[in-house]
């Protein structure tokens, strides 16, 4: 069989990153494949949670344009939250013989966690507000020059605790708190106050926000780096296994919600009912391994173990690199999604 050539043309697209804790390292290992490609200039990215110290991170590293540099610090900030991981969470994986760690619902740890987190409240177990992400966020990231320099238009997502509405920060927004906002669940950490406005995760609301790329960026084609299955075949029928598809179809429920309203918006314009001009088409593409994370239970996004991040790590970069194969020609061309297939 021919080799099929690899184009040399560079096309700008804009990333959307979900949030999923420990399961952005998937994301981790597509950004890596990205940027090691070489032909993907990114314009903006949208993001959450995980999603979202994914996204400052890699910003900030290409703020002079070294790519390498980027895949560089992407790989140090995650070996920096496997040490946090390491010295804080109440959640260490069991191993077995070899030293390889088990998955971490074995562990009685996680279950003791999980049920005090049931009990008590993050401002009863956790007081003083102590979060180590703060701290790898400041050492990891430079957010005074990430705001003054120009470079990836950066959107992060967090939900308004009590209106419930959408808030997105910007660049020139960017700081640890509003980082930590986009990641704040509320089971585990306080919530997180900004110009006197509380915050959590933007999981609930906007997993990630799809529509400040469609407002605010040039380039036509959203990636979505997937981290949450959208399937899971079969029916769930232990709680935990409940519990699970629960936090999978919420977590992923706003971003289903966009994709209608952009396949609506791709029909109209496709049937001519409105002018292309009057309404801006986008193409969706997708990074997405539903059968390999379906294998991660949603316990596994508390695991720091670094093997665990370097398992996922891979995962995604191999996804990235079939996905490049078999889509890179669509982009600036058509979807690559099939939108009335997925999401009406």
């Amino acid at each position: 069989m021919a080799t099929r050539k690899k184009s040399s043309t560079r096309k700008a697209i804009n990333l959307a990153l979900q949030g999923g804790g420990a399961h952005g390292a998937f994301a981790w290992g597509a950004l890596d494949t990205l940027l090691a490609d070489g032909r993907i200039d990114i314009e903006a990215i949208s993001a959450t949670s995980a999603g979202a110290m994914n996204a400052v991170v890699l910003a900030d590293a290409l703020s002079d344009g070294d790519r390498e540099h980027a895949r560089e610090r992407l790989s140090a900030f995650w070996r920096a939250i496997a040490n946090a991981g390491a010295k804080y969470s109440p959640v260490k994986p069991l191993r077995d013989w070899s030293g390889r760690a088990l998955p971490v619902e074995q562990s009685p740890f996680y279950w003791m966690f999980d049920t005090m987190t049931r009990l008590f409240s993050p401002y009863q177990l956790n007081p003083l507000n102590f979060n180590p992400l703060r701290e790898v966020l400041e050492q990891q990231v430079d957010f005074e020059k990430l705001r003054k320099t120009r470079g990836i238009n950066v959107h992060l997502c967090a939900t308004n605790v009590e209106t419930g509405r959408v808030r997105i920060f910007n660049r020139d927004e960017l700081t640890p708190d509003t980082v930590l906002a986009s990641a704040c669940l509320p089971l585990l950490f306080q919530t997180i106050e900004i110009d006197g406005a509380h915050y959590w995760d933007g999981g609930y609301i906007g997993n990630p926000a799809i529509f400040p790329l469609i407002y605010g960026s040039q380039s036509r084609d959203v990636v979505i780096i997937h981290i949450n299955p959208i399937v899971r075949p079969g029916i769930p029928k232990t709680a935990p296994e409940i519990l699970n598809r629960i936090n999978e179809i919420s977590f992923n429920s706003s971003l289903m919600r966009e994709m209608r309203a952009i396949a609506f918006v791709t029909r109209l314009i496709q049937s001519k009912k409105v002018k292309a001009s009057e309404m801006k088409q986008m193409l969706i593409h997708s990074i997405r391994d539903d059968e390999a994370m379906t294998a991660h239970s949603v316990a596994s996004k508390l695991s720091p173990d670094w093997d665990f991040l370097c398992q996922l790590k891979d995962s995604g970069g191999a996804v990235t690199e079939r996905w490049l194969r078999t889509h890179f020609d669509d982009l600036g061309q058509r979807s690559s999604v099939d939108l009335e297939a997925e999401f009406l």
